[in-house]
């Protein structure tokens, strides 16, 4: 990312595309033979769904998953011509005609969407490229069963339908011992035989871990990909990001001090405070105030006090006298704290802290070099 006139960032999210690499093999030679794709949603979960989409082709990735068709279209003249990119949210009306010229797949997740679909392909005279959703017990998007059951006896379907997948979403793959897991994926298989021949779909990043009955033709993994693994048993998953936070101002407080909006901290003696330039502008959730940490090298630094839009406050008293200074650099997610961590500190789910990462944060991305990424504390 750049941004025109400004030659330095506050803060650094590091994107080890090696590591990116390196767990798509674990996924992909894990579901083998079955296809391994790669949902590369919201800008890739926040890391820049262009260098990810480059990185994993190089891994022999061919078969992308977007939400929407702006996001198609922003990967579209990067993407080599043997790659296919389905779209999960179907097509807001008005979209066909540039899915169709573009040559995306549509996930169709209602009668509507069909039937626009189906008149783009009467009006062009061919049959388009497309993927059916099947609602098996998420209620949240899908076509009914007794629809997919009419659609299967529609004798004209194929003249406008190229189906080109079969799938539906499990509800509850991070648990995997709850019987709705085997109950979705029984239901799912009784109507995706209607289509014989067309390749399906069940098992998010989640879902890939689960047995091989979940893998069918194609699994299509996802936060996986990006270094949090579904279950904390699952083997090989590397982490993919780091973020490290610059030190705006270092200041000496006498004990009772007051720190932040409305007050909620006061130093029970003297400490040295650092003001770090990340806030909840930046997707540091408010929430961590007087409860999360940043890290140098091993020595955890306590937010102290709310967290603000820019910046927030960060106890350094541990560290010795001379080795932190202004411009330096802290860890907020790295070796000692993982995204996971943070998000259990903020109650929520490694997702959300993930894709609500700010553009603020100049995007590093490495190759495998780690020396182009400077050390916390170094100054550069």
């Amino acid at each position: 990312m750049n941004m025109t006139g400004c030659p330095t960032f506050s803060s650094q999210l590091v994107i080890d595309l090696s590591a990116l690499r390196a767990n798509y093999r674990v996924l992909r030679d894990d579901v083998s033979p079955a296809e391994c794709a790669a949902v590369v949603k919201a800008d890739a979960y926040g890391l820049g769904a262009r260098p990810v989409v480059s990185a994993l082709y190089l891994e022999g990735c061919r078969t992308f998953f977007v939400a929407q068709l702006c996001e198609a279209l922003d990967l579209h003249p990067t993407l080599p011509v043997n790659c296919t990119i389905f779209i999960l949210n179907g097509l807001d009306p008005g979209g066909e005609a540039a899915c169709a010229n573009a040559g995306f797949v549509p996930v169709l997740n209602s009668r509507v969407q069909i039937e626009r679909w189906r008149s783009e392909a009467r009006r062009r005279g061919v049959a388009l490229p497309s993927a059916i959703q099947i609602e098996t017990g998420m209620s949240r998007l899908g076509i009914s069963e007794p629809v997919v059951e009419q659609l299967a006896e529609d004798p004209s379907l194929p003249e406008e339908l190229a189906l080109r997948l079969v799938l539906t979403h499990l509800a509850c793959a991070d648990e995997p011992r709850l019987p709705v897991n085997e109950d979705q994926l029984r239901r799912f298989s009784k109507v995706a035989d209607r289509f014989p021949g067309v390749p399906r779909s069940i098992a998010n990043s989640c879902g890939t871990f689960l047995s091989g009955a979940y893998h069918l033709e194609l699994v299509r993994p996802g936060i996986a990909l990006y270094g949090v693994p579904p279950q904390s048993e699952c083997l090989g998953i590397m982490p993919v990001v780091s973020l490290r936070s610059r030190i705006l101002q270092i200041r000496q407080l006498p004990g009772g001090s007051a720190v932040g909006y409305g007050h909620t901290y006061a130093t029970p003696g003297p400490r040295r405070v650092a003001t770090i330039g990340v806030g909840y502008a930046d997707g540091w959730p408010r929430r961590l105030g007087n409860v999360g940490a940043a890290w140098f090298r091993d020595t955890r630094l306590p937010i102290i006090g709310r967290i603000s839009m820019d910046s927030m406050a960060i106890d350094i008293s541990a560290v010795e006298f001379g080795e932190l200074h202004e411009g330096d650099f802290v860890d907020l997610i790295g070796p000692m704290q993982s995204l996971e961590d943070v998000a259990g500190d903020a109650e929520t789910i490694p997702y959300e802290i993930l894709t609500q990462l700010g553009p603020r944060h100049a995007r590093v991305y490495l190759d495998g070099n780690t020396s182009a990424m400077p050390t916390p504390g170094d100054g550069r």
